[in-house]
Protein backbone atom coordinates (compact mmCIF):
# COMPACT_ATOMS: atom_id res chain seq x y z
CA UNK A 1 0.00 0.00 0.00
CA UNK A 2 1.37 3.50 -1.00
CA UNK A 3 2.23 5.63 1.83
CA UNK A 4 0.25 9.02 2.26
CA UNK A 5 1.96 11.73 1.49
CA UNK A 6 0.91 15.71 2.22
CA UNK A 7 0.18 16.23 -1.06
CA UNK A 8 -2.59 13.77 -0.60
CA UNK A 9 -3.76 15.43 2.32
CA UNK A 10 -3.25 19.12 0.55
CA UNK A 11 -5.92 17.62 -2.10
CA UNK A 12 -8.15 16.38 0.12
CA UNK A 13 -8.49 19.42 2.21
CA UNK A 14 -8.02 22.16 -0.97
CA UNK A 15 -5.00 23.74 -0.13
CA UNK A 16 -1.15 24.00 -0.88
CA UNK A 17 1.40 21.75 0.36
CA UNK A 18 3.09 24.33 2.19
CA UNK A 19 -0.60 24.86 4.40
CA UNK A 20 -0.38 21.47 4.86
CA UNK A 21 3.20 21.96 6.43
CA UNK A 22 2.44 24.85 8.48
CA UNK A 23 -0.60 22.87 9.69
CA UNK A 24 2.38 20.18 11.11
CA UNK A 25 5.01 22.44 12.46
CA UNK A 26 3.48 25.61 12.79
CA UNK A 27 -0.34 25.75 13.64
CA UNK A 28 -0.77 28.54 15.29
CA UNK A 29 -0.29 30.69 11.93
CA UNK A 30 -3.09 28.77 10.15
CA UNK A 31 -6.49 30.14 10.49
CA UNK A 32 -8.73 27.60 12.20
CA UNK A 33 -11.09 26.99 9.79
CA UNK A 34 -8.41 25.97 7.27
CA UNK A 35 -6.25 24.08 10.26
CA UNK A 36 -9.46 22.34 11.17
CA UNK A 37 -10.29 21.03 7.27
CA UNK A 38 -6.73 19.90 7.11
CA UNK A 39 -6.42 18.32 10.41
CA UNK A 40 -9.52 16.51 9.15
CA UNK A 41 -8.27 15.32 5.91
CA UNK A 42 -5.29 13.84 8.52
CA UNK A 43 -7.50 11.96 10.44
CA UNK A 44 -9.33 10.25 7.34
CA UNK A 45 -6.29 9.47 5.44
CA UNK A 46 -4.35 8.35 8.09
CA UNK A 47 -1.16 10.49 7.53
CA UNK A 48 1.72 9.66 9.86
CA UNK A 49 3.91 12.01 9.44
CA UNK A 50 7.76 11.00 8.69
CA UNK A 51 9.99 12.20 11.37
CA UNK A 52 13.16 10.93 10.30
CA UNK A 53 13.05 12.29 6.81
CA UNK A 54 12.15 16.22 9.09
CA UNK A 55 15.23 15.63 10.99
CA UNK A 56 17.22 15.13 8.44
CA UNK A 57 16.02 17.93 6.78
CA UNK A 58 16.81 20.05 9.84
CA UNK A 59 20.05 18.52 10.70
CA UNK A 60 19.28 17.20 14.12
CA UNK A 61 17.02 14.48 15.70
CA UNK A 62 15.36 14.16 19.27
CA UNK A 63 16.82 11.17 19.11
CA UNK A 64 19.16 10.12 22.27
CA UNK A 65 21.31 7.22 21.63
CA UNK A 66 22.09 4.68 24.58
CA UNK A 67 24.82 2.20 23.95
CA UNK A 68 25.05 -0.64 26.75
CA UNK A 69 27.99 -2.90 27.35
CA UNK A 70 25.78 -6.41 28.07
CA UNK A 71 22.17 -6.00 28.37
CA UNK A 72 21.65 -9.17 29.69
CA UNK A 73 23.62 -7.96 32.54
CA UNK A 74 20.71 -6.64 35.65
CA UNK A 75 23.22 -3.63 36.35
CA UNK A 76 23.11 -1.93 32.78
CA UNK A 77 19.34 -2.67 32.27
CA UNK A 78 18.96 -0.29 35.65
CA UNK A 79 21.48 2.32 34.33
CA UNK A 80 18.62 2.35 30.91
CA UNK A 81 15.57 2.44 33.42
CA UNK A 82 17.01 5.45 35.00
CA UNK A 83 17.76 6.98 31.32
CA UNK A 84 14.50 6.34 29.83
CA UNK A 85 12.58 7.70 33.61
CA UNK A 86 14.41 10.76 33.00
CA UNK A 87 13.78 11.56 28.95
CA UNK A 88 10.64 10.06 28.88
CA UNK A 89 8.67 13.63 29.80
CA UNK A 90 9.87 15.18 26.94
CA UNK A 91 10.36 15.09 23.37
CA UNK A 92 13.23 12.59 23.20
CA UNK A 93 13.31 9.17 22.01
CA UNK A 94 16.11 6.84 23.19
CA UNK A 95 17.34 4.48 20.98
CA UNK A 96 19.13 1.66 22.69
CA UNK A 97 21.57 -0.86 21.38
CA UNK A 98 23.82 -3.16 22.80
CA UNK A 99 27.60 -4.04 21.94
CA UNK A 100 27.63 -7.04 23.99
CA UNK A 101 31.48 -6.44 25.31
CA UNK A 102 32.18 -6.39 21.34
CA UNK A 103 34.54 -3.59 20.08
CA UNK A 104 33.72 -4.09 16.47
CA UNK A 105 29.76 -4.29 17.58
CA UNK A 106 30.20 -0.70 19.94
CA UNK A 107 32.67 0.99 16.49
CA UNK A 108 29.27 -0.12 14.29
CA UNK A 109 26.56 1.21 16.54
CA UNK A 110 28.68 4.49 17.09
CA UNK A 111 28.56 4.91 13.65
CA UNK A 112 25.11 3.82 13.33
CA UNK A 113 24.47 7.07 15.63
CA UNK A 114 26.37 9.27 13.71
CA UNK A 115 24.34 8.23 10.89
CA UNK A 116 20.97 8.59 12.53
CA UNK A 117 22.18 12.19 13.54
CA UNK A 118 21.16 11.82 17.22
CA UNK A 119 21.30 14.49 19.32
CA UNK A 120 23.43 13.29 21.91
CA UNK A 121 25.07 9.85 23.02
CA UNK A 122 24.85 8.02 26.39
CA UNK A 123 27.67 4.92 26.53
CA UNK A 124 28.72 2.59 28.43
CA UNK A 125 31.92 1.37 26.55
CA UNK A 126 33.90 -1.39 26.06
CA UNK A 127 37.30 0.08 24.89
CA UNK A 128 38.22 3.82 25.65
CA UNK A 129 35.88 6.48 24.40
CA UNK A 130 38.39 9.20 23.63
CA UNK A 131 40.38 7.06 21.75
CA UNK A 132 40.37 9.14 17.96
CA UNK A 133 39.11 6.72 15.82
CA UNK A 134 36.06 6.68 17.68
CA UNK A 135 35.55 10.35 18.43
CA UNK A 136 35.30 10.81 14.52
CA UNK A 137 32.46 8.72 14.51
CA UNK A 138 30.35 10.69 17.05
CA UNK A 139 31.84 14.35 15.89
CA UNK A 140 30.52 17.16 18.30
CA UNK A 141 27.60 15.14 19.29
CA UNK A 142 27.60 15.61 23.55
CA UNK A 143 28.85 12.44 25.15
CA UNK A 144 28.21 11.32 28.05
CA UNK A 145 30.01 8.22 29.23
CA UNK A 146 29.10 6.32 32.38
CA UNK A 147 30.69 3.75 34.25
CA UNK A 148 34.42 5.62 34.11
CA UNK A 149 35.73 7.70 36.45
CA UNK A 150 38.12 9.59 34.34
CA UNK A 151 37.52 12.55 31.91
CA UNK A 152 37.35 11.48 28.37
CA UNK A 153 38.48 14.98 26.64
CA UNK A 154 36.82 18.73 26.87
CA UNK A 155 34.01 17.83 25.20
CA UNK A 156 32.25 14.82 27.11
CA UNK A 157 30.54 14.02 30.59
CA UNK A 158 31.06 11.05 32.76
CA UNK A 159 29.15 9.57 35.38
CA UNK A 160 30.53 6.52 37.30
CA UNK A 161 30.92 5.30 41.22
CA UNK A 162 33.76 5.26 43.22
CA UNK A 163 34.53 1.97 42.74
CA UNK A 164 38.03 2.19 44.45
CA UNK A 165 35.92 2.74 47.81
CA UNK A 166 33.92 -0.38 47.13
CA UNK A 167 37.34 -2.31 46.78
CA UNK A 168 38.44 -1.41 49.82
CA UNK A 169 34.89 -1.76 51.14
CA UNK A 170 35.00 -5.20 50.49
CA UNK A 171 38.60 -6.00 51.66
CA UNK A 172 38.08 -4.39 55.10
CA UNK A 173 34.14 -6.31 55.27
CA UNK A 174 36.28 -9.47 55.08
CA UNK A 175 39.53 -8.61 56.85
CA UNK A 176 37.32 -7.52 60.13
CA UNK A 177 35.80 -10.98 60.28
CA UNK A 178 38.56 -12.83 60.37
CA UNK A 179 39.41 -14.02 57.17
CA UNK A 180 42.91 -14.89 56.45
CA UNK A 181 42.66 -17.04 53.17
CA UNK A 182 40.89 -14.84 50.42
CA UNK A 183 39.92 -15.36 46.37
CA UNK A 184 38.99 -12.61 44.26
CA UNK A 185 37.52 -13.85 41.57
CA UNK A 186 36.72 -11.67 38.40
CA UNK A 187 39.62 -10.34 35.20
CA UNK A 188 41.11 -7.21 36.69
CA UNK A 189 41.97 -6.44 33.07
CA UNK A 190 38.13 -7.29 31.75
CA UNK A 191 37.16 -3.97 32.30
CA UNK A 192 38.29 -0.86 33.81
CA UNK A 193 35.96 -0.67 36.88
CA UNK A 194 36.52 -4.70 37.64
CA UNK A 195 40.92 -3.19 37.56
CA UNK A 196 39.56 -0.41 40.29
CA UNK A 197 37.65 -2.58 42.56
CA UNK A 198 40.91 -5.45 42.68
CA UNK A 199 43.62 -3.10 42.83
CA UNK A 200 41.93 -1.07 45.91
CA UNK A 201 40.68 -4.71 47.30
CA UNK A 202 44.26 -5.98 46.63
CA UNK A 203 46.17 -2.62 48.40
CA UNK A 204 43.79 -2.58 51.60
CA UNK A 205 44.56 -6.34 52.24
CA UNK A 206 48.25 -5.19 52.01
CA UNK A 207 48.03 -3.73 54.94
CA UNK A 208 46.73 -6.60 56.71
CA UNK A 209 49.06 -9.55 58.21
CA UNK A 210 48.76 -12.61 57.42
CA UNK A 211 46.54 -12.47 54.15
CA UNK A 212 47.20 -14.72 51.55
CA UNK A 213 45.15 -13.44 48.51
CA UNK A 214 44.76 -15.43 45.29
CA UNK A 215 43.41 -14.39 42.12
CA UNK A 216 40.93 -16.27 39.46
CA UNK A 217 40.52 -14.35 36.45
CA UNK A 218 37.64 -15.51 35.44
CA UNK A 219 34.68 -14.11 32.87
CA UNK A 220 32.15 -12.15 34.32
CA UNK A 221 29.46 -14.53 33.98
CA UNK A 222 27.27 -17.04 35.94
CA UNK A 223 29.37 -19.90 34.18
CA UNK A 224 32.35 -18.95 35.11
CA UNK A 225 31.54 -18.34 38.55
CA UNK A 226 30.10 -22.34 38.77
CA UNK A 227 33.57 -23.31 37.65
CA UNK A 228 35.57 -21.73 39.87
CA UNK A 229 32.85 -22.81 42.59
CA UNK A 230 33.57 -26.55 41.34
CA UNK A 231 37.21 -26.01 41.49
CA UNK A 232 37.14 -24.56 45.12
CA UNK A 233 34.79 -27.26 46.22
CA UNK A 234 37.35 -29.94 45.36
CA UNK A 235 39.91 -28.86 47.65
CA UNK A 236 40.69 -30.36 50.43
CA UNK A 237 38.94 -28.48 53.57
CA UNK A 238 42.75 -26.87 54.97
CA UNK A 239 43.83 -25.60 51.26
CA UNK A 240 40.16 -23.62 50.56
CA UNK A 241 39.91 -19.82 51.29
CA UNK A 242 38.14 -18.82 54.01
CA UNK A 243 36.22 -16.13 51.55
CA UNK A 244 35.49 -15.01 47.90
CA UNK A 245 35.42 -11.65 47.33
CA UNK A 246 34.08 -11.53 43.25
CA UNK A 247 34.52 -8.76 40.79
CA UNK A 248 30.52 -8.62 40.21
CA UNK A 249 27.32 -10.35 41.39
CA UNK A 250 27.02 -12.61 38.30
CA UNK A 251 30.62 -14.47 39.31
CA UNK A 252 29.44 -14.58 42.64
CA UNK A 253 26.19 -16.04 42.23
CA UNK A 254 27.86 -18.95 40.40
CA UNK A 255 30.30 -19.64 42.95
CA UNK A 256 27.96 -19.80 45.88
CA UNK A 257 25.31 -21.77 43.41
CA UNK A 258 28.31 -24.18 43.25
CA UNK A 259 29.60 -24.29 46.43
CA UNK A 260 26.41 -25.29 47.66
CA UNK A 261 25.60 -27.81 45.10
CA UNK A 262 28.66 -29.52 46.21
CA UNK A 263 28.13 -29.32 50.17
CA UNK A 264 30.19 -26.47 51.02
CA UNK A 265 28.31 -24.92 53.65
CA UNK A 266 27.72 -20.31 53.01
CA UNK A 267 29.00 -18.65 55.33
CA UNK A 268 30.11 -21.47 57.63
CA UNK A 269 32.65 -22.92 55.27
CA UNK A 270 33.77 -20.14 52.69
CA UNK A 271 32.06 -16.47 53.11
CA UNK A 272 31.16 -14.88 49.75
CA UNK A 273 31.00 -11.16 48.52
CA UNK A 274 29.75 -9.55 45.17
CA UNK A 275 30.03 -6.33 43.50
CA UNK A 276 27.12 -4.40 41.91
CA UNK A 277 23.85 -5.45 44.03
CA UNK A 278 21.88 -6.78 41.16
CA UNK A 279 17.90 -7.08 41.68
CA UNK A 280 17.73 -10.47 42.85
CA UNK A 281 20.72 -10.56 45.14
CA UNK A 282 19.18 -10.29 48.50
CA UNK A 283 16.54 -13.56 47.58
CA UNK A 284 18.91 -16.02 47.07
CA UNK A 285 18.97 -18.93 48.88
CA UNK A 286 21.73 -17.62 50.52
CA UNK A 287 21.31 -13.40 50.42
CA UNK A 288 24.57 -12.09 49.06
CA UNK A 289 26.82 -9.71 50.86
CA UNK A 290 27.35 -7.28 47.97
CA UNK A 291 28.91 -3.68 47.56
CA UNK A 292 25.10 -1.78 45.66
CA UNK A 293 26.12 0.91 43.21
CA UNK A 294 23.82 3.00 42.24
CA UNK A 295 22.83 2.33 38.95
CA UNK A 296 19.38 3.44 38.59
CA UNK A 297 20.88 6.86 39.47
CA UNK A 298 23.71 6.60 37.16
CA UNK A 299 20.88 6.90 34.47
CA UNK A 300 19.23 9.90 35.82
CA UNK A 301 22.37 11.31 36.29
CA UNK A 302 24.06 10.53 33.11
CA UNK A 303 20.81 11.71 31.07
CA UNK A 304 20.11 14.90 33.38
CA UNK A 305 24.09 15.75 32.21
CA UNK A 306 23.11 14.88 28.56
CA UNK A 307 19.90 16.73 28.71
CA UNK A 308 21.07 19.90 30.00
CA UNK A 309 23.93 20.31 27.48
CA UNK A 310 20.81 19.79 24.67
CA UNK A 311 19.15 22.47 26.11
CA UNK A 312 22.34 24.76 25.39
CA UNK A 313 23.20 25.30 29.22
CA UNK A 314 26.29 23.84 31.40
CA UNK A 315 26.10 21.64 33.89
CA UNK A 316 27.05 22.65 37.50
CA UNK A 317 29.55 19.23 37.05
CA UNK A 318 30.35 17.57 34.18
CA UNK A 319 32.11 14.56 35.54
CA UNK A 320 30.59 12.61 38.85
CA UNK A 321 31.09 10.25 40.96
CA UNK A 322 29.05 8.74 43.06
CA UNK A 323 29.26 6.65 46.33
CA UNK A 324 29.26 2.78 46.49
CA UNK A 325 27.02 1.14 49.83
CA UNK A 326 28.38 -2.40 50.99
CA UNK A 327 25.15 -4.32 52.00
CA UNK A 328 25.99 -6.66 54.42
CA UNK A 329 23.39 -9.92 54.11
CA UNK A 330 23.83 -13.82 55.13
CA UNK A 331 27.18 -14.73 52.86
CA UNK A 332 29.62 -13.35 55.19
CA UNK A 333 30.60 -14.19 58.39
CA UNK A 334 33.42 -15.24 60.85
CA UNK A 335 35.68 -17.73 59.27
CA UNK A 336 34.40 -21.91 60.85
Amino acid sequence: MRRVSRADVAERAGVSHGTVSHVLNHPERVRPDTRARVEAAIAELGFVRDEAARHLRAGYSRTIGLMLLDAWNPSFMEIARGVEERTSDGPWTVLMSNSARDTVREQRYLREYAARRVAGLIVIPNDHVDDPAQLQLHGDVPLVVVDRAEPHGSGTMSVAVDDAAGGAAMAEHLAALGHRRIVFVGDPASQAPVHTRFDAFRQTLERVDGIELELFPAPLTVEAGLEIGRELAGRPPARRPTAVAAGVDLLAIGVLQSLLAHGVRVPEDISIVGYDDIPFTAQLSVPLTSVARPHHRMGLVAAELLLTVLAGEQPAQRHVVLPPDLIIRASTGVPG
